[in-house]
């Protein structure tokens, strides 16, 4: 298996599991990833897990690249969102967040090694 491959089916574990862990901490207690976008991440990472067990290699590459925007892109958006209401105070990021985040790095990572991977004979 190729190292683009392992890459993207451990940023899709990484991102599942973390699109259900809590992802805000605050005093009140915890926000689930799954009662917002983590959801989305969730499905996302179906859909990277999917192409992690593609055999096409540029198919990989595009689903990949899919679950790398969509958990940096609304892991992102959950960090300002939060900062544009109450600033630094009041609340931490949870495992979940910090997972999902991560997922979408090594998925990116993947799916670029996936890419530039030269064809085979």
């Amino acid at each position: 298996m190729e190292q683009g491959r392992k890459r993207l089916l451990l940023a899709s574990a990484m991102a599942l599991l973390g699109s259900f862990l809590p992802w805000i901490y605050t005093a009140l207690g915890t926000v689930n990833g799954s009662r917002g976008a983590g959801l989305w991440v969730a499905y996302a990472a179906v859909f990277g897990l999917a192409g992690a067990l593609m055999p096409k290699r540029r198919i990989s590459a595009f689903q990949g690249f899919v679950l790398a925007v969509v958990a940096v892109g609304l892991t992102g958006w959950q960090i300002v969102h939060l900062l544009s209401l109450v600033g630094f105070a009041g609340w931490l990021p949870g495992p979940g967040l910090v997972m999902c985040l991560g997922a979408g790095v090594l998925a990116a990572v993947g799916s670029r090694q996936l890419w530039m991977q030269p064809a085979e004979a």
